[in-house]
């Protein structure tokens, strides 16, 4: 039987504090001689490079700090695997599970490790992330399995087609979990322990990032079902100016200028959900 070839993933920013902590476990389990170990770092400015430089993997470096996505682009592009495996730099993902997602890809063409309930999270993220959760659910009419998690693999060739719409940020994870939704593809996952990070504190902020995941929102809105918006308003907009204009008519035995206004509007919206749907399909499309 054939077994495909892996490429291991991992991006790093600013990690030396922790970095040692998973290239440590994967030389132990030796990863290294089975699979091919691929690491990013995304222009840090500490001895992060250096250390990974010490042990026998890939790394690549970027000189100036790009996002979370766009380090694992670079990994994804640079890999020789059938299938990518991806996992976070800072002690929160044991390599342990790696085996047993590789297994799970046999049959699947993204598997999703699932953090459980008693795993670490930051709390003040959490409504933010419910938000995100509900809004994906609706456009892609599914539950959805855990959208942001860092630890996951895909088959190469389907994730390299979309390459082209990730995001060079935080929200590589949950674009491509949609996706892959979207598109129709299996999902796989499987139960995993999440531990708190090792070193600095994380990158997500609040504040810095509570603006970044109304624009996350907005981005995944319009790349995959805009019409989800659009014909809802559009419909809305033509009862309340249907409704408003009777009400008129029968009350001064003319149309309101206000009503007629309203129902224009809600055209126009009708018409430009079609023209971003067609759009949408159109950067979706594989390249």
């Amino acid at each position: 039987m054939h077994l495909p070839s892996i490429s291991i993933i991992i991006p790093a920013f600013n990690e030396e504090l922790a970095i040692r902590h998973g290239l440590e476990r994967i030389v132990e389990m030796k990863f290294h001689e089975s699979f091919e170990v691929i690491y990013v770092d995304d222009g840090s400015n500490d001895k992060t490079f250096d250390i990974i430089s010490e042990y026998p993997v890939k790394c690549y470096r970027h000189f100036v700090n790009k996002g979370y996505g766009a380090a694992l682009k670079t990994g994804i592009r640079k890999a020789n695997g059938e299938k990518i495996v991806i996992l976070d730099s800072d002690g929160q993902h044991d390599p342990k599970y790696i085996e047993t997602l590789i297994g799970l890809l046999e049959n699947h063409d993204m598997v999703i490790g699932e953090r459980t309930t008693d795993s670490f999270q930051v709390k003040r993220r959490q409504k933010g992330k419910h938000l995100i959760r509900k809004v994906g659910e609706y456009l892609v009419e599914q539950k959805l399995p855990d959208y942001n998690s860092g630890f996951r693999g895909f088959d190469r060739k389907l994730i390299s087609e979309m390459l082209h719409i990730m995001p060079n940020g935080f929200s590589f994870s949950t674009t491509s979990t949609l996706a892959f939704l979207k598109e129709g593809y299996t999902i796989g996952t499987f139960p995993i322990v999440v531990e708190e990070r090792i070193g600095r504190d994380s990158n997500v902020k609040f504040m810095k990032d509570g603006s970044k995941t109304m624009l996350l929102l907005i981005r995944i809105i319009m790349l995959f079902n805009p019409l989800k918006i659009f014909f809802p308003t559009s419909m809305w907009l033509f009862g309340v100016g249907s409704i408003w204009g009777i009400y008129g008519y029968f009350m001064t035995s003319r149309f309101p200028n206000s009503a007629v206004l309203i129902l224009i509007m809600g055209m126009f919206i009708f018409f430009i959900g079609l023209l971003a749907d067609q759009i949408a399909l159109l950067n979706r499309a594989k390249r």
